[in-house]
């Protein structure tokens, strides 16, 4: 009796993640037919790009940055040492783009524990221009994502702009694809579903700010002592009373893994500073895998009919989900072969749980061959302003 009740919460619960899945398929079909506003100007634009190591398509990534259809912009370069590998990468870049104003900042200076802010630092000088974006090594930008950024900063009470992202497999591995779709079918739908509920984070790949708004919060310094650079630039920038909206772009990121062993280190970053961020969200992030849930209904109901019956729907609506996003994004994506690899959903959803689970075990994190400690940023006061209605996606 115990194990049939079991088994029916877990059933229920598998349809809740269905069901949020589905609704993630339709704010995604929303967004994918966004018009983004007129711009209101053009500004001259610098683009920050941190870097550390080589890295599966760094160089792809760096030359989207220098393909932009606008009119006035350059891209800074930073690492902090001269002997970094990325420097070539750099290098080979500026000798492709000789007519693009691209600078290279080598500075070993160090003003923190998180070094990609510290790197941020240095290269802030070597930048022009009244309007930043910072955007990580592994962003791949389509021609017109300056023109949607700045779109969207241009929306009255704009302080911060950021987007969503996809995934973008740098090779064929299980590994490689099972991270994939971690990004492209739940967090991407899971954050238009956040921002639905009134939430405005920002999300670390792409932020694009006036450097004034920057000054106000009191620059890249009070940033460098945070891991999650991003939440707490978002919450300085509400407390400006300032908002934090989504460009109608959707860049791909890399996903370089090759091994499971790495994915799994990778996504237990995300996941132990997520839950510092916002643990009562975090944990109730778990009902978003439902074919966990469905397998754990099989497993106490012994395999019955009815069980398996449950597994084998909840699979197809949580494909047809993820599918309908691939759809959605298509204009967004393009000819990248991002799409979802049904079969590999089950797994997706059981490391999924994993990862969460092993998350509570600590607070260490490994950043690229560091160990760090996930901290928690700054709270949001209570002028901080919410999302007036889904316009402001």
């Amino acid at each position: 009796m115990l194990m049939t009740a079991i088994a029916v919460i877990a059933t229920a619960l598998s349809g809740l993640g269905v069901l949020q899945g589905l609704a993630g398929w339709g704010l995604a079909t929303r967004f994918g037919t966004r018009t983004p506003a007129g711009t209101g100007g053009r500004p001259p634009v610098s683009i920050l790009k941190p870097l550390y190591g080589d890295e599966p398509l760094l160089e792809a990534a760096l030359a989207s940055a220098c393909t932009q259809d606008y009119p006035d912009w350059q891209v800074v370069f930073g690492v902090q040492s001269p002997s970094d590998p990325a420097v070539a990468v750099v290098r080979r870049v500026q000798a492709r783009f000789p007519d693009r104003d691209l600078a290279l900042v080598i500075d070993p200076s160090l003003h923190g524990e998180n070094r990609k802010v510290g790197n941020l630092i240095n290269m802030l000088p070597a930048a022009k221009h009244p309007v930043l974006v910072i955007a990580d090594s592994d962003v791949h930008a389509a021609p017109n994502y300056l023109h949607h950024l700045l779109a969207a900063l241009h929306e009255p009470e704009t302080g911060l702009v950021t987007t969503l992202y996809a995934g973008l497999p740098a090779n064929r591995s299980l590994a490689a694809r099972l991270g994939m779709t971690q990004i492209t079918h739940i967090f991407l739908p899971g954050a238009l579903l956040a921002r639905q509920f009134g939430r405005q984070d920002c999300l670390g790949a792409t932020m694009c700010l006036r450097r004034e708004t920057l000054m106000r919060i009191g620059g890249f310094a009070a940033l460098v002592d945070h891991l999650a650079d991003d939440a707490v630039l978002g919450r300085l920038v509400q407390g400006l009373g300032l908002r934090v909206r989504l460009a109608a772009t959707v860049p791909l990121t890399t996903v370089p893994e090759t091994s499971l062993p790495a994915l799994f280190r990778h996504e237990l970053r995300w996941a132990r500073t997520i839950r510092l961020l916002e643990p009562a969200g975090f944990a109730a992030s778990i009902l978003q895998y439902p074919l966990f849930w469905a397998l754990l209904a099989v497993l106490v109901a012994g395999a019955a009919v009815w069980s398996v019956g449950v597994f084998g729907l909840a699979w197809v609506l949580r494909a047809l989900a993820a599918s309908g996003v691939d759809r959605a994004l298509h204009r967004h994506l393009g000819e990248h072969d991002v799409s979802v690899p049904v079969h590999l959903l089950p797994l997706r959803d059981l490391l999924s749980v994993i990862v969460m689970l092993a998350s509570y075990g600590g607070k260490r994190v490994d950043w690229r061959g560091y160990s760090l400690q996930a901290d928690t940023p700054p709270p949001l006061e209570p002028g901080m302003l919410p999302l007036r209605s889904a316009e402001d996606l």
